[in-house]
């Protein structure tokens, strides 16, 4: 019997591969840093080779020493939406991957709103049309890369994002696939019937034999090629990194999760249940097995951890983020200062690009505590934010918040949301929460961990301790700058 499972988490700024015994223990982890390629303001790319090359250093140094049949199998996380191209024969890409972050088309997203096709994306996808998405990043890729158009309608390219394009070198380019989660985040992937869609297909001109096949979260997609590791390992979960974070938190449905970083994704679990939000948040698959789909709503914001980051390389009052908690405990309030960390627009449930940054209510008093410290409070009302749309849409009162990422180790922070949200906010004892996600997927199509049967334990728990009509005082002030912040 396998004693471990390996999880191969290739994410924004990093890939990771963590190995996985019984207990769901992290026994061995290695990382090496993604470079981030910026060719024009608001464009982002990243090297697929550097990404592949990177991963499969980091799976190889997990499993030094390890004997490959003592993993039970491999499962794969990844971040969404970043497009890739690359040619079926030779295995190269044709282009640089265009990242989830970058707005190079955000002008053809426009364009398909300005024509009324905001409805057909939201009911047929979950999503809302936006340049975060690859259905507009492929077509990009398609009309400017030379010949790249032509050579797709004759079958001959093949598009992915980053689940698909590791899954292809890991099985030596015998198998192009992908997850329901995944796809469900391309804007060409019809959530309802899973399969891709032909309406989406159509109005964004994409040559259907570029497209991966979808298959169930769950799945034996193929084996890693024996030259990798010397054994053909099972590749049994493909799991975007949100949803498997979702997933590592053993999230239930009507349970929510918030990941913490340079943006935050907080997403609900609402079970079998499609529901479609009319207030500017996403759809999406959470996962899906043989016989079952489950699903999620989902709220992301741009700028939180980053934030804290501008307090530090923009304005230079802090020395690191770890100074921000003990700053913001120095002082009783923000003294009446608010900060909208709109400073690439703001994200669900506004969905305004034109959204700026602004900072209200400062006084001569003010110091940068209050500075930093309504930093640290505008995280947690981003967060409420969301989660206050996500209850209302989906009929659900929540009676807890469990929380991962970076800024969930701020003590202040976490304090501070469980207090706004009026509810406990529980971080998890596991740091690979993402990974873990994407391991637990795996297992069940092996038995390496039968659902359920994993028990996690609580890292910390914050609960409430602010009275209500101070509670609501602080966030209708909030909601005041947020209106000043759209303008």
């Amino acid at each position: 019997m396998a004693d471990f499972i390996l999880a191969l988490d290739q994410g924004t700024t990093s890939s990771r591969s963590i190995l996985f015994d019984r207990t769901g223990r992290p026994v061995r982890t290695s990382s090496r840093e993604l470079r981030q390629i910026y060719p024009r303001p608001g464009w982002v790319e990243h090297d697929p080779e550097e990404i592949w090359q990177s991963q499969l250093a980091t799976m190889r140094q997990v499993m030094e020493d390890i004997d490959p049949s003592n993993v039970a199998a491999v499962g794969i996380t990844n971040q969404r939406e970043t497009t890739i191209l690359w040619d079926r024969h030779t295995g190269k890409p044709l282009h640089n991957a265009i990242v989830w972050q970058c707005r190079r088309t955000a002008a053809r997203c426009e364009e398909l709103r300005a024509k009324g096709y905001e409805a057909l994306v939201r009911e047929h996808t979950g999503l809302v049309l936006d340049a975060y998405f690859s259905g507009t990043k492929l077509c990009w890729l398609l009309d400017n890369v030379p010949g790249a158009r032509e050579r797709a309608a004759a079958g001959e390219l093949a598009f992915g994002t980053v689940d698909s394009w590791l899954l292809w070198n890991l099985t030596g380019g015998a198998v192009h696939a992908t997850d329901y989660s995944n796809a469900s985040r391309t804007m060409l992937f019809n959530i309802s019937t899973l399969q891709w869609d032909q309406e989406m297909i159509s109005l964004l001109d994409v040559p259907s034999s570029v497209l991966p096949k979808a298959r169930p979260t769950v799945y034996r997609f193929g084996e890693l090629h024996p030259g990798f590791l010397g054994a053909p390992l099972p590749v049994s979960a493909l799991v975007g990194d949100q949803q498997a974070a979702l997933a590592g938190h053993q999230a239930k449905e009507g349970e929510a999760k918030n990941t913490y970083g340079t943006g935050s994704f907080l997403l609900l679990h609402t079970g079998n249940r499609l529901v479609l939000s009319q207030h500017g948040l996403l759809t999406t698959v959470a996962w899906g097995r043989e016989k079952s789909t489950e699903y999620a709503l989902e709220g992301s914001t741009f700028i939180t951890g980053a934030a804290v980051q501008w307090l530090r390389d923009g304005l230079g009052i802090i020395a690191n983020a770890g100074e921000s908690a003990a700053l913001a405990q120095s002082v009783p309030d923000t003294g009446g200062v608010y900060f909208v960390p709109a400073l690439a627009g703001l994200g669900a449930p506004y969905w305004d690009m034109e959204a700026r940054g602004l900072i209200c209510g400062i006084s001569r008093a003010s110091t940068k505590a209050h500075l930093v410290r309504a930093t640290l409070e505008a995280i947690a009302y981003l967060t409420r934010d969301v989660l206050d749309v996500m209850s209302q849409e989906a009929g659900l009162n929540l009676s807890v918040l469990k929380v991962d990422g970076g800024a969930s180790a701020n003590n202040f922070l976490m304090q501070f949301q469980a207090d706004i949200l009026g509810i406990p906010v529980r971080r998890s004892a596991v740091l690979e929460v993402t990974a873990l996600g994407a391991a637990y997927l795996a297992s069940q199509e092996v038995g390496f961990w039968r659902e359920g049967s994993l028990s996690l334990s609580t890292g910390a728990e914050f609960r409430p301790t602010m009275e209500p009509e101070r509670r609501e005082l602080l966030y209708q002030g909030w909601k005041r700058a947020v209106a000043r912040a759209r303008g």
